[in-house]
């Protein structure tokens, strides 16, 4: 906007006025135009069920805790750092087969969400005029942060051909020396790729050697099926094999969000692990932007399990069941958050079969929509309109058939990528029911002759 346009008497921050409008409330403004096809909504990644009733009951006992109103402390609260490490030496450790994990509470700090666990790194470890590497299609989130924060973001591109996973060597010839990390998201949003542990690895490899950051966002690292560690750079025994004497700590930091797993996206709790000199100084901008996080669910999920009130007062369904041999010797004093591990797993069993479900119904119903890949919360799936964007198809199939969801354009900067990945449509499969997913196939389906016919789209026969 101008300085003759606008109504403020002051300017405003040239890195605000460059930075993207958010992405999630522009998809929200188109509506439908059909009332015989109610809103299907696969646009949003947020969990679609309420939390377990066990942490339900937590959150509500928790909050008349004298306790529960005060400050904690910046990096968070004690009994959760605690309680998350133990939860972390289990899953990077496979429950005990992969050998002593290298993960201590002092390696980590909780935060007001994974949105803001990025900020924090970013701000401790970049300044204006510096460069981070993103792998395309990006977390928008991400790079919003970086042009807020004056740095640019670098692009990785990855394509279909090559199931979305990026390219260790591709990335490191966009290294210079005004590098500072590189950011990845697995699995990913938006592609639902999961990123194998050697190719992590290989990633590791080059940050150290290049004497740069690794920053894994993790946020979705739990709905991995069948369950096993996303990576192996906490393992002593295999991080030897590509780390200088294992130490992950001069070169990773990997952020966790509780919003997924946990499934309270409106509480804003998320997590940070890295080296206890990096979290000392990122404790400086948790205290200038957050203070602390919240402390309500921070105490709930710490709380302990089984504990006399929380059984009397709440209904534990099948999926909680009492901790094997191998978690009891990680977890000698099981809490709220440990207690739930089998209803994530189930969450994610079930998410899994969705994928399934989707894939096939997809093939079914409308056959030229193709997935490209797919993983935890989302399909990265190409649409069969030749010479149409996906933010023009995506409004369409609001506006026309009723499904709301995210075009791949939202995930990248037009001036850095060809037409091709314009392409790509994001589904988030995590927030609808079975029958959902089937009615969304077959609109999409329904849509190709609608578009063709009423607006002359071109639809390709062997897309």
């Amino acid at each position: 906007m101008s300085r003759a346009m606008s109504s403020l008497s002051f300017k405003l921050s040239k890195s605000v006025l460059t930075t993207i409008t958010p992405p999630i409330p522009a998809a929200y403004k188109w509506t439908c135009s059909k009332p015989d096809k109610p809103l299907l909504d696969m646009s949003q990644g947020v969990p679609g069920t309420a939390p377990h009733p066990l942490l339900q009951q937590s959150l509500r006992e928790t909050a008349l805790r004298q306790d529960a109103w005060g400050y904690c402390p910046a990096e968070g609260e004690a009994s959760l750092r605690d309680a998350l490490t133990r939860e972390m030496q289990k899953i990077y450790g496979d429950n005990g087969t992969l050998g002593h994990i290298d993960i201590d509470s002092s390696d980590l700090a909780i935060t007001s969400g994974c949105n803001l666990a990025f900020v924090a790194i970013i701000m401790a470890i970049a300044d204006a005029g510096d460069e981070v590497i993103l792998p395309v299609p990006w977390y928008f989130n991400h790079q919003m942060t970086l042009t807020l924060l004056g740095i640019t973001p670098v692009p990785l591109i990855t394509s279909a051909s090559a199931s979305f996973l990026p390219s260790s060597s591709l990335a490191k010839s966009l290294i210079t020396p005004k590098t500072r990390a590189i950011a990845l998201v697995t699995p990913n949003n938006p592609t639902g790729a999961e990123y194998p542990p050697s190719l992590i690895a290989e990633f590791a490899q080059l940050a150290q050697q290049h004497g740069i950051a690794l920053i894994l966002d993790e946020t979705y690292r739990d709905f991995i099926v069948p369950a096993k560690p996303a990576h192996h750079l906490y393992s002593q025994e295999r991080s030897a094999q590509y780390l200088q004497s294992s130490k992950w700590r001069s070169s990773v930091i990997s952020l966790y969000s509780f919003s997924k797993s946990y499934r309270i996206p409106g509480h804003r709790l998320g997590a940070i692990t890295a080296n206890p000199e990096l979290l000392r100084e990122v404790v400086k901008v948790l205290d200038t932007l957050q203070i602390c996080a919240p402390r309500l669910p921070q105490l709930a999920l710490s709380s302990p399990f089984p504990s006399p009130s929380l059984a009397a007062n709440t209904i534990i369904p099948p999926s909680i069941v009492p901790n094997s041999p191998a978690d009891s010797e990680l977890d000698l004093n099981p809490t709220v958050l440990s207690s739930l591990g089998p209803d994530i797993f189930s969450t994610a069993i079930a998410i899994n079969a969705r994928h399934k479900l989707f894939k096939t119904t997809l093939a079914n119903e409308a056959p030229r929509w193709k997935i490209a890949s797919q993983g935890a919360y989302y399909a990265f799936v190409r649409h069969p309109f030749a010479g149409r964007g996906s933010e023009e198809v995506c409004q369409r199939l609001v506006e026309q058939a009723g499904v709301r969801v995210l075009p791949g354009a939202f995930f990248f900067d037009s001036n850095s990528v060809n037409a091709e990945l314009d392409r790509f449509i994001r589904f988030s499969v995590a927030n609808v029911s079975d029958d959902k997913v089937v009615q969304v196939c077959q609109r999409l389906g329904a849509a190709e002759k609608i578009f063709a016919e009423q607006f002359g789209w071109d639809v390709e026969s062997g897309a």
